[in-house]
């Protein structure tokens, strides 16, 4: 059985409870990640997710996301998850947090503080899916995956839309490889095309940047 790290609204730990309990119609704020990997020249690796999840399933996601455990952090939480999901491993650098609470049909929710991290695959060709999380992966450009998503929002993640939406609130620090990546995806009018598909899933706009705090 997993239990997830309930936080309160600055992400301060207050207690753990079990993954189901955590993602049932109401939701109880926990901490998660979603890790958006690139190639060289820019691509986002998107991921379907498996027919066999609770929330969501077979919807299209960034490349990966999943929860923290006690005593990890963002980044080495996403360290650790990535080798699982993908059988890859590479340096990830955080960019920011936000937090959203979304319903999934009747069946659930996720209601959560959301680390996001960025990363670039070195070597696509060792890409292994595991068996259960992931059903399928394809490669995207900034306008292929830009213009789909203004077509068919219905069809990705919306915690994935959420991610993209505040690329250019990355903090800085990361690598520069990592820095040439979001120069590719911070274009003038991104936020603007994704406000419509973000409304299809957020009609209450429940959905937020969270401020760091030195």
């Amino acid at each position: 059985m997993e239990y997830l790290i309930l936080v309160d609204g600055d992400d301060n730990p207050v207690g753990t409870e079990e993954k189901v309990t955590c993602h049932l119609p109401q939701g109880k704020l926990h901490r998660a990640f979603t890790i958006l990997l690139f190639d060289r020249n820019g691509r986002l690796l998107l991921t379907r997710r498996s027919m066999s999840k609770m929330l969501w399933p077979g919807d299209w996601d960034g490349t990966v996301a999943s929860h923290p455990r006690k005593s990890e952090t963002y980044v080495s939480s996403a360290e650790r998850r990535l080798p699982e999901e993908l059988g890859i491993r590479c340096r990830l650098d955080y960019l920011y947090k936000f937090e959203y609470h979304v319903p999934y049909k009747n069946v659930g929710s996720e209601n959560e503080i959301c680390g996001t991290l960025i990363g670039i695959v070195e070597d696509p060709g060792k890409i292994k899916l595991v068996e259960d999380e992931i059903s399928e992966i394809r490669w995207a450009s900034f306008e292929e995956l830009i213009s789909e998503i203004e077509k068919s929002p219905g069809n990705f993640c919306p915690w994935m839309l959420v991610a993209l939406y505040f690329l250019s609130e990355s903090k800085d620090g990361v690598s520069e490889d990592n820095k040439k990546i979001l120069r590719m995806w911070n274009r003038d009018g991104l936020k603007d095309r994704l406000q419509s598909p973000l409304k299809c899933h957020f009609p209450d706009n429940k959905w937020e940047l969270k401020v760091e705090r030195s």
